[in-house]
Formats: structure tokens, C-alpha cells, sequence
């Protein structure tokens, strides 16, 4: 239920406050008080399509598994009919699920653009260093495109995608997940609403989580911004996307500060080793051993590639453990990404909006506060609650979702109706919107190393 017909359930809504002030109303009661069973993610623009989008994969890892398995649950919509990954383990799983033929199973993604057109369109999902060159190339050869984020590593290859799509007239769909959560819709329909009258400022939060820290940005392959991408745009592009969203308007300047204050060769611990393996003497106190993380508590499994016979995982991960980054000390790395930054945007329509970036907490989940003249209101992506200045009441919105807030196949889904439509307004956001919330993030290093503010040009 949305939160605009929630509130407008003045009935129900009086007769649970009489219970008791500032109960939050989540969805399940609600709807079984009310009988109602909605689909979240019902667009009136949406219509049956004559026959599916046909889509070739570029990059079957973890996200581009994701997106590529809603043509499994929705076969109507979509068809994948071609993959393309050097990894074969992660290309033949995709393949086997979807019954691609094998001829068109390909090592590389050049592979896809030296045959005729096969497809409507691509989901690009290979690492961030190979986003533009394949992006470039189908938008030339008449594909539409869905972009994992970051559109690509520099301003300059960004700001190429761009001129390339408003040259080619093709649709370039980035995948802002964010925009597509219950949470976030909630908020964007209850600014626009004016229910807490003219914005004035927005407080936001990304709590990495120390783990996911030291997987991704650590051990992980984006731990060196020049070989990836800086932080701020690998994991923080969601954020400044949401942010110019709610905002609804140019930024104008931008400010950042923060650096790598603990993953680093000073902190090593007396005793530890260069491998979680090699007999570290506080492995089992360290909460960023390998041997716990990977083998024990079988967390963030989808990197190496486990054999579907489970008698065998423990030999797989402890042979990865002993081989790859994964199982080095977060101590004794080569990483350069910052562990902690804080970003403040003034924005063209006089709204500010500070945003923190932190790796050392335990949850995860993105936290909110909207500032606005009548009202204000927190939140913590399962839920939020309106304050009115004028009566003091509490109005409260919560529902749980998965670990992008629903929002994955609610995106590809709007994705496919505007390459089957070929209407790219039923996209969220523009590609143009989409370059600006980058630019954003790259002003915001350039004012991290450079102690400088940055202006925001598109």
C-alpha cells in the first residue's frame, strides 16, 4: 500500500490511533484489515508487451545474475538469448537456467558486436573498467542498454555515454535500484505531496557494514579507486542518485572530507600474518578473519564459485582462502579506498543535503532525516515517521524488503516496458539525470584530495 492511500484511510487510521498514539502501521495489518492485496509495483503505463524483450547478458556475475533472472520469472516480458562471460562456470549456470544455445555462450563481450544484432538490447553488468567500451559500441550498432552502476569510471567516459545515447536516439536505462524501493518511493510521493511543506534540508547515511567493507573495498576488487573506481562513485552513486531525486533539483557545490584511517599496514595487529591461513595468532579474535567470515559463517559465497556439490565447499573456499585477495589480512592490503567520508551539496533551489559514507557499524540499510518547514521526517529503509510541527503527530510508514529494498526487478521491469514500449520516460531516471548524480560523486573526490569545493556542470 502506498503511503498517499494509507493516509488517506482517515477511518482506519483514527481507529489504530485510538489504540495507541504513534503506532507505526505496517503493510501486512493494514491490508488484512482492509482485505487489500496491491501490487507495490503497479504502473498504469505499463501494458502487455506483443512478444518479449530479447536481451543479451554482458557480465553474469553476481548482478548481472540478478537482472538477467527476471526473464526466468517473467518470461512473458523478457528472453535471454545470449550470454557473455569469461568465467564458463557462471556462463553455462545462466545458460543451463534460461536454455541459451551454446553458439551463442561467448568468451568475451566483443564477441557480442561482431555478429549481426541479435537482440533488442544488453544488460552490461561486467566490472566497473568495462562499462563504457561495450556501452558505446551497442548504442552504435542500434541496442538499447540497462548500465549496472557506475556508468563508467571517469567524467569523461560518463559524459561520452550521454552524447552517444542523445546521438544514437537509444535508451540507456543505469540501474538506480534505490529508486525503485517501497521506502524511497514512499518518500519521494510524500515530498512531492508537500506533506512536510518546502524542503529544507536532507541528512543521509550509508552504512556500509564493517564485513561488507572489508570483502568489497579491502580484499574486494574495488579497493584501489584508480584500478575500479573511488568509493564515493563504486558504492555511493545509489546515494548521490537518491539524494538529486528527492531533492529535485541541480546541484550546484560540493564539498567533501575523508580518508583510510584503519584498514591499513600501521594497524596490524601484533601476531597476524599475512593470511588469515598462515597461523594468525588473533584470527579467532579479528572480526575481519577470513576463516570466519568465508568458511565458518559462509558469508559472501557468490565469489568463489562453488562447485553444486556442497561436500566440497569447505576444500573450495579454504583453497581460495590460501590463494586469492579474499583470503589476505585486511591489515597487510593494497587498498586505497576511504573507510569513512562526509559529503555537503548546496543545491541550485537553496536545499542542503549532508551525506556520510561509514564502514565502522554493524547494520546495514541506509538511514534518512528530511528537514522541511511544516514537518520532518526519519527513516531506515524498512521504515519511516512523519512528525507534523503543527500538531505534534506522528504518522509512521514500515515494511521489510530485501537487501536493494525490493527494487531490483521492479527496475529491470520498467526497463523492459520502455525498450518494448520504446518510450524512455517510463525509465525512473534519465541517462542525463543519471550523469549528473555522477558528476556529483566525482566533484565530491575532487574535494576529498584536493580540501577544495567543486562546482556541478552537466
Amino acid at each position: 500500500m502506498s503511503l498517499r492511500q494509507f493516509m488517506s484511510l482517515r477511518p482506519l487510521t483514527r481507529a489504530l490511533a485510538a489504540v495507541k498514539d504513534g503506532l507505526v502501521h505496517g503493510w501486512d495489518e493494514t491490508a488484512q484489515a482492509l482485505g487489500l492485496q496491491e501490487d507495490l509495483y503497479a504502473n498504469p503505463r505499463h501494458r502487455p508487451l506483443s512478444r518479449p524483450v530479447t536481451v543479451v547478458l554482458i557480465g553474469a556475475g553476481h548482478r548481472g545474475t540478478v537482472y538477467a533472472n527476471f526473464a526466468a520469472r517473467y518470461p512473458a516480458e523478457m528472453r535471454l538469448v545470449a550470454v557473455a562471460d569469461p568465467n564458463p562456470h557462471r556462463r553455462d549456470r545462466l545458460a543451463r537456467l534460461h536454455g541459451v544455445a551454446s553458439e551463442r555462450c561467448l568468451d568475451r563481450w566483443e564477441q557480442v558486436f561482431d555478429r549481426p544484432r541479435m537482440a533488442d538490447a544488453v544488460i552490461i553488468a561486467t566490472p566497473d573498467a568495462l562499462h563504457s567500451e561495450p556501452c558505446l559500441r551497442a548504442l552504435e550498432l542500434g541496442y538499447d542498454v540497462l548500465l549496472e552502476k557506475p556508468i563508467a569510471p571517469t567524467e569523461a567516459e560518463c559524459r561520452a555515454i550521454l552524447a552517444k545515447a542523445q546521438a544514437t536516439g537509444r535508451l540507456v536505462g543505469v540501474c538506480h535500484v534505490l529508486r525503485y524501493t517501497p521506502y524511497f518511493r514512499e518518500l519521494k510521493a510524500l515530498l512531492d505531496k508537500g506533506l512536510i511543506g518546502e524542503l529544507i534540508s536532507i541528512q543521509h547515511l550509508e552504512p556500509i557494514e564493517h564485513v561488507h567493507m572489508s570483502h568489497s573495498y579491502v580484499r574486494g576488487i574495488w579497493r584501489k579507486s584508480e584500478s575500479s573506481t573511488p568509493i564515493i562513485l563504486a558504492k555511493s552513486c545509489h546515494d548521490t542518485d537518491i539524494i538529486r531525486w528527492l531533492v529535485n533539483a541541480h546541484a550546484d557545490n560540493v564539498h567533501c572530507f575523508g580518508n583510510l584511517k584503519w584498514f591499513t599496514n600501521a594497524n596490524a595487529p601484533q601476531g597476524s600474518t599475512e593470511r588469515c591461513t598462515d597461523g594468525c595468532q588473533v584470527e579467532h579474535e579479528c572480526p575481519y578473519s577470513a576463516l570466519q567470515i568465508y568458511l565458518r559463517d559462509r558469508k559472501r559465497l557468490y565469489v568463489f564459485d562453488l562447485p553444486e556439490d556442497s561436500t566440497l565447499w569447505d576444500a573450495t573456499i579454504l583453497l581460495n582462502l590460501k590463494t586469492s585477495d579474499y583470503g589476505r589480512c585486511v591489515y597487510r592490503m593494497d587498498n586505497d579506498q576511504p573507510d569513512h567520508l562526509t559529503v555537503n551539496i548546496l543545491f541550485k533551489n537553496e536545499v542542503t543535503a549532508a551525506f556520510s559514507m561509514e564502514a565502522f557499524v554493524s547494520y546495514e540499510g541506509r538511514r534518512t532525516r528530511i528537514m522541511g518547514s511544516l514537518g520532518d521526517v526519519t527513516g531506515d529503509m524498512e521504515s519511516f515517521t512523519l512528525t507534523s510541527f503543527k500538531t505534534g503527530k506522528r504518522r509512521s510508514w514500515r515494511m521489510k524488503t530485501d537487501a536493494h529494498g525490493g527494487g531490483d526487478h521492479a527496475m529491470v521491469r520498467d526497463w523492459v516496458q520502455a525498450v518494448g514500449q520504446q518510450d524512455a520516460t517510463l525509465l525512473s531516471s534519465s541517462i542525463a539525470e543519471s550523469v549528473e548524480s555522477h558528476l556529483m560523486a566525482f566533484a565530491a573526490e575532487r574535494s576529498r584530495l584536493q580540501r577544495t569545493i567543486e562546482d556541478v556542470r552537466l
